[in-house]
């Protein structure tokens, strides 16, 4: 199993998702001899799992059924254990083709967190490209080494910890892209500059106060960077549903009934007459936006090193 490369069938020691609606699902960890508890039964590795086919429905013990999936990186920011807040698909999608990331890419990246950034960014770069990523925190880094290890990315990415506030990302001139996710990315700005090419690399900071991205674009100014720009993404997702609503009697059908001759006397008529004034409903699909809606979570301050 690899976040980068799909596998059918379900292997020991595989990472699988676990899917019971589109509001539920979780990772597992497939062992032989192990079983997971879900609300629907127990799920038994040996025999459930080990061997099916990924995207298979499997029954549980209470009679109940989930899906297996394949993890994606998508998948993985959903279900992902948090160490840190992460950034999720809606501002991942933009970063990513901001930065004009492609297979073979270099980019380096700090801080990693809990890794959701870092396992879109390895399957962007993949096959050929590699993320340097820089961990302050060291249990941190040593998780992040070791679901990277799990996930058979491994050869793609090499995690260190270090303060890159001082230290920098241990490279020179070789990334394509830079990626700042920690407190004070202004003091990070001229190591970034460092780690980038010659000329053309992309920056990208995140930060969610805009104190902070004014103080980064001072930075990057200072540094010589050009084509600076700040973005805010914000969502706003839109339910599918069937509205039912009334069809108002705007007096054309007593119109067309007296224009027809329609006889309103005649005892016969007068039910008919009632039927078509008396208004009906008429049912349509219709998009609906929630009414929580996820507000502000980060500014994403682009660059391009000149």
């Amino acid at each position: 199993m690899s976040f980068v490369e799909y596998g059918d069938t379900i292997k020991d020691g595989d990472t699988a998702i676990v899917f019971l609606g589109h509001e539920s699902m979780f990772p597992v960890k497939v062992q032989h001899g192990t079983v997971t508890q879900t609300k629907y039964g127990v799920i038994r590795h040996s025999t459930d799992l080990i061997g099916k086919k990924y995207g298979s429905k499997v029954t549980c013990s209470k009679g109940g059924w989930v899906f297996i999936l394949h993890p994606t990186p998508e998948l993985w920011t959903m279900n992902l254990p948090h160490r840190t807040q992460i950034l999720y698909s809606t501002d991942i999608s933009i970063i990513t083709m901001m930065l004009e990331l492609k297979p073979g890419s270099i980019v380096c990246e700090s801080g990693t967190g809990s890794g959701s950034l870092s396992h879109a960014l390895i399957r962007t770069v993949a096959p050929t490209g590699h993320l340097y990523t820089v961990e302050f925190h060291q249990q941190r880094a040593e998780k992040a080494r070791e679901e990277f290890r799990e996930h058979g990315v491994e050869h793609l990415v090499t995690v260190t910890n270090q303060d890159v506030c001082k230290n920098g990302f241990g490279v020179s001139n070789i990334a394509d892209a830079v990626f700042l996710d920690i407190p004070s990315p202004w003091e990070a700005i001229g190591h970034a500059k460092s780690a980038l090419k010659a000329e053309g690399g992309r920056i990208c900071s995140f930060s969610p106060c805009i104190e902070q991205v004014q103080r980064t674009c001072l930075a990057m100014e200072e540094y010589g960077f050009t084509e600076i720009n700040t973005l805010e993404i914000l969502l706003r997702v839109y339910n599918v549903r069937t509205i039912s609503l009334q069809i108002p009697d705007l007096g054309k059908a007593a119109e067309d009934n007296s224009s027809t001759g329609f006889d309103s006397s005649n005892p016969s008529h007068q039910g008919s007459l009632c039927a078509n004034l008396q208004e009906g409903t008429v049912q349509f699909k219709s998009g609906v936006p929630l009414r929580e809606v996820v507000g502000h979570t980060g500014y994403l301050t682009f660059a391009t090193k000149s």
